[in-house]
């Protein structure tokens, strides 16, 4: 039998959506205002869920303390009131789309969780627009 354990968080951070190797004009075209060369924030709702067999001991798939602070301690700290853009190494060379945001969480996150269980990111960047990863 296996169940699927989700923890929620949030996280709220400034990007530019830019690709270097266009024009101001063509990066305006492609996107918009999140183009915007100050800049732009969200609010992002941030969904970890773990699956897998719960453990016959504890009943747990997952410690829902440990992957709390997890999050916290991977994620939340390094991105929340960040822009992540320049204050973070990961979107250096990377544009920060809701898409590339919610893989490289996954990166950070699947090589912290036993590989036995499954790892999905739900990443919302508005009320209305979120990203899944992996999409299956």
């Amino acid at each position: 039998m296996r169940i699927k354990v989700s923890r929620k968080e949030h996280f709220n951070a400034a990007h530019r959506l830019f690709n270097p190797a266009w024009s101001e004009e063509k990066n305006k075209q492609v996107f918009g205002k999140c183009s915007n060369p100050n800049y732009h924030g969200h609010n992002y709702e941030l969904i970890v869920s773990v699956t897998g067999e719960p453990n016959p001991e504890t009943g747990y798939v997952y410690d829902m303390k440990i992957l709390s602070d997890l999050i916290r301690d991977h994620v939340t700290q390094k991105f929340d009131h960040k822009n992540l853009n320049l204050d973070t190494e990961y979107f250096k060379a990377l544009n920060p789309t809701a898409e590339n945001i919610a893989v490289v969480i996954w990166k950070i996150l699947r090589e912290k969780i036993d590989s036995s269980l499954d790892v999905k990111i739900t990443l919302y960047e508005t009320e209305r627009n979120y990203v899944e990863y992996p999409a299956n």
